[in-house]
């Protein structure tokens, strides 16, 4: 790549995650050739994780400027044109807006949990599991509670469709992000009609000024023209006005169908595992589950398919506030390790460990966490007056801590006869080589693949489905994936071993029976 040009011809994607918004140049054929980042974190604020609507631009704008910086290093140019470009970002949440485009309340993302009721009602109401995090269920808990902003309502969308909506001036999702919006029918790849027909007759939402199906976006699949780059959002994302506009706009995405597309998962028994500040996991569908199960979301593919997700509030943010503590320690006795080769240092501890932990129990539960009915955040850590407690135990009870819940939701799985041939890891769990994934496959008793391009993630992925919307050359997703991209990128997989895997379920026995500890400290703490 050192010898290689922009000639505006390439493709970004640019995913706004939990702690960080990431960007990826790519080229024609799909390969990543620059890079940029920024790193951000929400706020508990008045009871709600929240983004500032200031943060999310200026994160914006300092992520593609750090993308542009990368590629004047490598290049000797700044990015003037693009052929496409993508959005994605963390699924779910609310963001409401009236008839003049003003934000009615703060951004509500999916790590709240204060809709309890409303994701109640609609469940028993659709005979369709509706969690909490679902923008649906966000509206309905707001009308319960006779907020003032209700009637006000225009439009309400997601951090990626609101991003787009603003860069493109179009209001739409991509089908596996609508799906965490509101239920969608895989035959039409649009909204449930049915069930938008019963939300529409509830008294509570026959008394509102608005119709729910002209509130929410248009419903887009992979490969569809979302509009292009306006001249007011290239001047948005570039405020030193080089970016030119005109580029084309895949539909928006969410966290879960670029972790898919980044990890060849879209395909009927494929699955994978996304870790990062939430643990989920995805497994395309070949049927539809018997039973509805609160544990279980069912959404989509970007193409729309069926697919089983569990999806956990915790993973990683417990675990990276312990090993800050490592982090202070290494700089107090004067050691000159970096980040990475601390979080290497104590991964890799972990494999000396014992395979049940010795007795030791963690739970990460920064936030609530609705598979296990735990209502807040409350992170904890167990042991006994005969547990083990050295640091490789240790360190292997925080790993373990964040598999557990996902593990509890992939047992329904297993009941429901769900077959997979495969997951695929992806996300900070698996940046150190084997540990995470030689533990998770231990943890779900199956075969766990890493990908090379696992470490560009679900911004990489977008910039995929921004290159398919442009360039899809007349080939399904499933086929563009396989032949132009998964085809010369090699991946590694190990085998769950038995000890991990009787080991794990040691852990997971305990862990099910500390849960009431856990929750009496919701309680009492």
């Amino acid at each position: 790549m050192d010898n290689y040009i922009l000639t505006g011809n390439e493709s970004l994607g640019i995913e706004f995650g939990s702690t960080r918004i990431k960007a990826v140049l790519i080229d024609e054929s799909c390969n990543p050739i620059a890079t940029g980042s920024f790193d951000w974190e929400n706020k508990l604020e008045n009871g709600i994780w929240t983004y500032h609507t200031d943060e999310i631009w200026l994160g914006l704008q300092a992520a593609y400027e750090s993308l542009n910086n990368n590629a004047e290093e490598k290049f000797g140019a700044k990015i003037k044109k693009l052929s496409s470009i993508g959005f994605s970002a963390m699924m779910h949440g609310y963001l409401p807006f009236d008839k003049d485009d003003n934000m009615l309340v703060p951004f509500r993302t999916w790590r709240n949990t204060m809709t309890a009721s409303a994701a109640k009602k609609l469940t028993e109401l659709f005979h369709f599991n509706i969690p909490q995090r679902w923008s649906i269920a966000h509206l309905y808990q707001a009308i319960l509670n006779n907020e003032n902003h209700i009637d006000d309502i225009t439009y309400f969308t997601t951090l990626a469709g609101y991003v787009h909506w603003k860069l493109s001036g179009q209001k739409v999702l991509g089908v596996g992000e609508a799906s965490g919006m509101f239920p969608i029918d895989s035959k039409t790849n649009n909204y449930n009609n049915e069930m938008l027909e019963k939300f529409s007759q509830l008294d509570e939402v026959k008394a509102r000024s608005w119709k729910i199906d002209e509130i929410l976006p248009k419903v887009l699949a992979a490969g569809a023209n979302a509009g292009v780059l306006t001249e007011e959002g290239a001047k948005l994302l570039d405020p030193s006005g080089t970016l030119e506009a005109g580029a084309v706009m895949c539909p928006p995405e969410g966290d879960a169908g670029t972790g898919m597309v980044a990890t060849n998962s879209i395909a009927v028994r494929t699955g994978n595992i996304s870790a990062g500040t939430s643990i989920f996991s995805m497994v395309v569908l070949e049927k539809p589950l018997k039973s509805v199960h609160e544990e279980i979301d069912v959404v989509t593919t970007p193409t729309g398919k069926s697919v089983a997700m569990v999806h956990c509030n915790n993973c990683c943010t417990d675990l990276d506030y312990w090993f800050n503590l490592f982090i202070e320690f290494s700089k107090l006795s004067g050691s000159k390790l970096s980040k990475a080769q601390i979080y290497d240092l104590l991964y890799n501890t972990a494999l000396d460990a014992d395979n049940d932990c010795g007795g030791l129990v963690s739970f990460n539960y920064f936030s609530g966490e609705p598979v296990t009915g735990v209502e807040s955040g409350r992170p904890l850590f167990v042991r006994s007056e005969n547990s083990c407690f050295n640091l490789a135990n240790f360190i292997r009870a925080q790993i373990y801590s964040t598999m557990s819940t996902l593990k509890i939701g992939m047992e329904i799985l297993e009941k429901e006869q769900v077959k997979i041939d495969c997951l695929t890891g992806h996300g900070g769990l698996f940046k150190t080589p084997v540990v995470g994934q030689k533990l998770m496959a231990g943890a779900m008793n199956s075969p766990v693949s890493v990908m090379e391009t696992a470490g560009e993630g679900g911004a990489w992925g977008i910039a995929v489905l921004a290159r398919y919307a442009f360039d899809s050359e007349g080939k399904s997703l499933d086929d563009y994936l396989n032949t132009k991209i998964f085809s010369r990128y090699k991946s590694t997989t190990i085998e769950p071993d038995e000890k991990d895997v009787q080991g794990f379920n040691e852990y997971l026995k305990r862990y099910k029976q500390a849960l009431d500890v856990e929750k009496s400290a919701v309680l009492n703490i």
